[in-house]
């Protein structure tokens, strides 16, 4: 049997995607290799949001080629790929360059081992959602679910309306039917994904009903999503999120700055004030909910007054966390013909500004958390130490010493200590119906 390697950059869609990927390349025959060197089939699933993200793919393929098998094959799929199109088979061996393409993988990949001419297929189709390939997922307790893909917000800065195509959204029951059949083989918490996931809208149903639907799945004990658009939390959407017990008292929401002069110069359709009022409502909906976010720093024409407004929201809001970048340029995007670009040093400097904000406020609000309790699942081993890692509801990320017949169970845990990011805990029971 042919054996396939996929190596996974970027979000969470892209290791959805690639267990997609794997799903349908079952059904031709093939198996997963656990080592590039043993395939004779290599993938490389990539994002291409930054220009550091897309230099270490092709950094990587470097590398790859080095372990490439005769007759084998080396490909690229996902967003770099769609982005670069005919361009980076100039620079590496490809298969195919698009992310909607993944149904054709069989026929590229028999065409390019029987030495045929390379091929891509970068078409972007509305009507595909795979309902009926099975994707390969590696754990049971926890599953990506993708319900929406593509994205047709404009935002001056961001790539992915060109690489992931405009917006659809998949059928309310085929998703419920997914999580169904998940929930039936062990799985009890699924993250339901998309590029502006809370606009999820068939034509009959809204992103609400889709949490109210998912929410009452038997066996579905929490339900998570990622990624949502600020101004896309309907009153009705906050109202399901507040009264279905299954989803988390978590939500990432992006601001990328604190400045309406610069969320309007990136085309974002909220200011300062508006995503205030987002958060305001997301509170007072979900006691003790946990925000985290993104910022984007070194925006064209930011000056030092708009960042100041970024690191006064920061402060206002208090997240839970933030992943923090500088302004990284992607070719074909708005944002690259703006004026009074940033020196590379200011932004430099403003991001470690920003970084030390934001650990000092997250070690400030983490700290104040040891001692309480709560209801975590454990994923699986820790990276070091010995010790299992748990997850809270709100996506604290817990360490507890326990055996490995632990893995996919909920336990109930006391917080002992933080490192300002993660906390160590100890199990007090074995569940919690309540939790701090």
């Amino acid at each position: 049997m042919p054996r396939v390697y996929i190596e996974t950059y970027g979000c969470q869609m892209n290791v959805s995607d690639s267990e997609l990927i794997l799903g349908v390349l079952r059904r031709d025959g093939y198996v997963a290799a656990a080592e590039p060197a043993e395939a004779d089939v290599v993938l490389v699933n990539t994002c291409a949001v930054r220009d550091h993200a897309e230099q270490k793919v092709l950094s990587r393929l470097g590398e790859l080629k080095q372990v490439k098998r005769p007759g084998g094959v080396l490909g690229v799929v996902g967003c770099m790929a769609q982005r670069l199109g005919p361009r980076l088979l100039e620079r590496v061996p490809q298969v195919d360059l698009g992310p909607d393409g993944y149904r054709g993988l069989p026929e590229l990949i028999a065409r390019a081992r029987g030495g045929g001419e390379r091929a891509a297929d970068v078409a972007f189709k509305a009507w595909e959602h795979y309902e009926d390939v099975p994707p390969v997922r590696e754990t049971a307790a926890s599953a990506f679910v993708t319900v929406q893909r593509g994205c047709d917000y404009r935002c001056t800065f961001c790539i992915v309306p060109m690489t992931r195509g405009p917006e659809r959204s998949r059928n309310l029951a085929d998703v419920v039917r997914e999580v169904t059949d998940l929930a039936r083989t062990g799985t009890t918490e699924v993250t339901l994904l998309g590029q502006t996931v809370n606009s999820y809208q068939d034509g009959a149903h809204d992103f609400a009903d889709l949490l109210r639907a998912v929410g009452a799945v038997d066996g579905i004990r929490r339900v998570r999503f990622t990624s949502p658009y600020p101004t896309d939390f309907t009153d009705r959407v906050v109202a399901a999120m507040a009264q279905t017990p299954a989803v988390c008292e978590h939500v990432h929401l992006p601001v990328q700055s604190g400045s309406s002069r610069v969320l309007k110069r990136m085309l974002r359709r909220y200011d300062r004030d508006r995503y205030l009022d987002v958060v305001a409502a997301l509170r007072g909906a979900v006691p003790g909910i946990a925000l985290t976010t993104d910022i984007i720093v070194g925006f064209p024409g930011e000056t030092e007054d708009d960042f100041s407004e970024t690191l006064s929201l920061v402060e206002q809001v208090g997240f839970d966390d933030a992943y923090t970048f500088k302004y990284s340029p992607r070719e074909g995007t708005p944002a690259t013909r703006l004026k009074d670009a940033v020196p590379d040093d200011v932004a430099g400097a403003r991001l470690e500004r920003l970084i030390a904000l934001v650990r000092r406020l997250a070690r400030q609000k983490n700290v104040g958390l040891v001692g309480t309790t709560h209801e975590v699942l454990v994923e699986g081993r820790a990276k070091r130490g010995g010790f299992l890692q748990g997850r809270t509801r709100t996506n604290k990320v817990a360490l507890v010493p326990g055996p490995d017949a632990w893995m996919g169970a909920y336990r109930g845990v006391r917080l002992t200590g933080t490192t300002g990011s993660t906390f160590t805990a100890r199990v007090i029971g074995q569940e919690l119906a309540v939790v701090g």
